[in-house]
């Protein structure tokens, strides 16, 4: 498992881990349901740690999610 470096991460979520948890879940989710990866990833690489991939490059951010969903900017 990949190291990720909360001190790049909470600031993405407004210094919640609550908010971090629920972003990447969600996000992870929606990478199991067939969605496009954001980042290059290796095939290996569980989708937890995508997920917070994408967050810490600011890929995925709180304002692109409505509903759950994710949407494009």
């Amino acid at each position: 498992m990949a190291y990720q470096p909360l001190e790049e991460l909470l600031p993405k979520a407004n210094m919640s881990v609550y908010r971090l948890v629920r972003l990447a879940s969600m996000r992870a989710t929606q990478l199991a349901t067939t969605e496009t990866k954001l980042v290059v990833a290796p095939a290996d690489q569980k989708l937890a740690t995508t997920a917070l991939d994408e967050i810490r490059m600011g890929k995925v951010t709180e304002k692109t999610w409505s509903n759950g969903k994710y949407h494009k900017n």
